[in-house]
């Protein structure tokens, strides 16, 4: 059995689950919307997605590559359309703190959803499985477990960016910050649409 070449594989992990992607981006929105304990829904969807996700990666990472030229070009174009989604739900939000709400917040299966046409996720994995852990992904219990592993991983990610919109909540009191703020999340989400379509 080969060792794992562990600094790359780290570097790899950490550098790509914590930059801002749909996942901690909206994570982040939500937080500042309705708070901490509503954003953990969305995100426990989030690492229950991401988990079956990396089982899928690192089971099936041979017949995935194989189809990647027929299924990259699809999987990328529905994911930005998803990700333009829920920019336009973060445009539409009014960060009022009152009862009611302008818009729902995004639950459990939003976030398990949105693994699956995260093509930032589809690649992660299978960029992890091909490249770093080939060798082991014939044996299922190391899919599972370094699958665990990454998920632990990414719901650190998205707590901190959901920690960081609870900061931020407690400024937003000014209309003109709050606007800004928002505008700077949507332009966020866009650009991960555009450069995951393609485009750039």
């Amino acid at each position: 059995m080969q060792e794992i070449d562990l600094i790359p594989l780290a570097s790899y992990v950490f550098v790509t689950t914590f930059t801002p992607g749909p996942n901690n981006i909206t994570c982040t929105s939500l937080a500042v919307l309705y708070g901490m304990r509503t954003t953990l829904k969305f995100i426990y969807g989030i690492i229950t997605g991401f988990f079956v996700m990396m089982l899928l990666c690192g089971s099936l990472s041979h017949l995935l590559l194989k189809a990647i030229p027929a299924i990259e070009p699809v999987l990328r174009w529905v994911g930005a359309a998803y990700i333009l989604w829920l920019a336009y739900s973060i445009l539409r939000a009014s960060y009022s703190f009152g009862d009611d709400k302008e818009t729902k917040p995004l639950g459990f299966w939003t976030g398990v959803f949105l693994q699956f046409v995260n093509p930032k996720a589809a690649v992660y994995g299978l960029t992890i499985y091909s490249v770093f852990l080939a060798p082991f992904t014939s044996v299922p219990l190391y899919v599972a477990l370094s699958a665990g592993i990454f998920a632990v991983v990414t719901f650190s990610a998205t707590f901190t960016w959901a920690l960081f919109g609870t900061t931020l909540k407690r400024f937003l009191h000014n209309q003109k910050l709050k606007n800004l703020i928002n505008l700077v999340l949507v332009l966020l989400l866009i650009y991960t649409a555009i450069k995951l379509s393609g485009l750039l």
